[in-house]
C-alpha cells in the first residue's frame, strides 16, 4: 500500500506542476493574519479551512473471520499555522462508511468512524507533504440472525498526506490512514472484537 500512496503522490505533484505551467491564480501569502516569519508573494496554508473526502477502506476484524471493506466519505475541517515552510495544524473529520464483511452466519460493520489529529508538514509553496496522528473514535456493529449490536469504540490513528493549492482558495489532497479501535464484548460472538483499518481517501479543501 505504501507503493500506491507514494505513486498516487507523484501522480497529485505532476498536474500541479502542470498547472502551474499554465499560470493558474494561486492563493497568496500576503497579509495573511496567520503567517508567522514568512517571506511575501508565496502560497499561503495559514488559517481555517472545510471540505470534504472520498475514498475506500479495508481492515480486519480481532477474533473473527472477518475483513470489512467499502467506500468511505465525510467532512474535514481544521486550522492551519504557518511558519517559513513549516505547517502545522488541527484537522477532526466525521465518515460514513459502507465497510462491512460476512463470516459464517454473521456480519460485522463499520457505519461510521471520525478522527481529531494534529499535522505538521513542509510547503514546497503550493505542495504540502505532511504526517498526521491523533485519536480515532467508531463504530464497530455485529449482525447474527437477524440481531444487531453495536459498539463504540476510541483508539489512535497515524496517515500520511499531499495537498495541492489548485485555484485560489481551493485544495485538493490525497491522503492514507491508518486506524485502530479498542476491542470491546459482544455477547453473538462469545468474546472481544476490535477493529483496525487503513483508508486511501482523495479531498478537497475550501481555505478561508
Amino acid at each position: 500500500m505504501s507503493k500506491l500512496m507514494f505513486a498516487a503522490v507523484a501522480v497529485l505533484v505532476t498536474s500541479v506542476v502542470s498547472a502551474q505551467a499554465a499560470d493558474l491564480p494561486y492563493r497568496s501569502r500576503q497579509q495573511q493574519p496567520y503567517t508567522v516569519n514568512q517571506p511575501l508573494n508565496g502560497y499561503s496554508w495559514a488559517g481555517p479551512y472545510l471540505g470534504g473526502t472520498l475514498g475506500y477502506e479495508w481492515g480486519n476484524v480481532s477474533n473473527s473471520g472477518t475483513k470489512p471493506s467499502g467506500i468511505a466519505g465525510g467532512v474535514t475541517a481544521g486550522y492551519n499555522w504557518q511558519s517559513g515552510n513549516v505547517v502545522f495544524g488541527l484537522e477532526g473529520d466525521m465518515q460514513g462508511t459502507g465497510a462491512d464483511d460476512r463470516f459464517a452466519n454473521y456480519k460485522f460493520s463499520n457505519p461510521w468512524f471520525g478522527t481529531v489529529r494534529g499535522r505538521i508538514g513542509y510547503a514546497f509553496n503550493n505542495v504540502l507533504v505532511y504526517g498526521t496522528g491523533g485519536l480515532a473514535f467508531g463504530s464497530l456493529e455485529m449482525e447474527q440472525s437477524g440481531l444487531q449490536q453495536s459498539r463504540t469504540s476510541a483508539g489512535y490513528t497515524v496517515g500520511v498526506g499531499a495537498e495541492v493549492g489548485i485555484y485560489q482558495n481551493w485544495t485538493a489532497k490525497i491522503e492514507y490512514l491508518y486506524v485502530n479501535l479498542s476491542s470491546n464484548d459482544y455477547a453473538f460472538s462469545g468474546g472481544k472484537n476490535g477493529l483496525d483499518f487503513g483508508t486511501v481517501r482523495l479531498g478537497v479543501n475550501y481555505h478561508f
